[in-house]
């Protein structure tokens, strides 16, 4: 399968998109080696790069230990498949085009059922706690849905949840999962890996039994402050990038095929 059949693009572009593919398909990989995925549903995507009115999603049906970077269906924001082949996921669909189309940075969007976060996700507070640095770091990103409404088979619930999220990149689900989005691949599979951690060592704490040990709020206020505004960079890439490109070098060894 070609990998772009839309009017050719400039060199630069589509350079971005095959990165983009590739990126991509070693997220949906990655999600199964972490145990991320259920079945074949949940949706990754990510908008196609130097467009503003489509985004790439897997053709519904593939199991995501299939997917490799030349397999994603390119989908218009308006639920129109643009270019390759396969059926567009109907609720993937209805949550993520707004989302892409509503959230300016939100480039990538990701949503799992992935276990621990749904299962905070399905607690009458399904808050993340001050009770450790990593959740701290998450959870200051972190907005929360406390509605479920039923399937998404209507892009007014991705307008709803585009609204819920706001200007954050975490977002709880009540009753339901997760979903995160970044500026590119790393950014959301950065922030979706480590709210999985999170909900695991919380519900892990929960279930001691034990009182938790909450952090006070000068502590909360200035880890949030620290993380904000003196965080060390490394080079010119964030720490996402460097995580995913770890990540990805796991898969070279293990699962090259999901370059192709």
């Amino acid at each position: 399968m070609p990998l772009e059949t839309h009017a050719a693009p400039d060199l630069a572009i589509a350079d971005q998109r095959r990165q983009a593919r590739i990126d991509l398909a070693a997220a949906h990989r990655l999600a199964v080696m972490h145990g991320f995925n259920e079945g074949i549903f949940n949706h990754f995507t990510l908008r196609v790069p130097g467009t503003e009115d489509r985004y790439y999603q897997i053709p519904f049906g593939l199991h995501w230990s299939e997917v490799t970077a030349s397999c994603f269906i390119e989908v218009g924001y308006d639920g129109s498949l643009l270019a390759g082949e396969g059926h567009v996921e109907r609720s993937a669909y209805c949550i993520h085009a707004p989302m892409h189309r509503l959230l300016p940075t939100a480039a990538a969007v990701f949503h799992t059922h992935m276990p621990y976060a749904s299962a905070l996700a399905r607690l009458e507070d399904p808050q993340i706690l001050p009770i450790g640095q990593t959740e701290l770091g998450t959870s200051m990103n972190t907005a929360y849905d406390d509605l479920y409404t039923g399937p998404a088979f209507d892009p007014a619930e991705g307008e709803r949840l585009a609204g819920v999220i706001g200007n954050k990149t975490v977002l709880m689900m009540a009753n339901h999962g997760i979903a995160t989005v970044g500026r590119n691949v790393a950014e959301a599979y950065d922030r979706l890996y480590y709210a999985e951690r999170v909900a695991q060592v919380q519900l892990y704490a929960m279930w001691t039994n034990r009182p938790l040990k909450m952090l006070p709020k000068e502590v909360v206020d200035h880890t949030i402050s620290t993380y904000r505004k003196t965080a060390p960079r490394y080079g010119d890439r964030s720490n996402a990038e460097w995580h995913f490109d770890a990540l990805k070098r796991i898969l070279d060894r293990k699962e090259a095929d999901y370059r192709d």
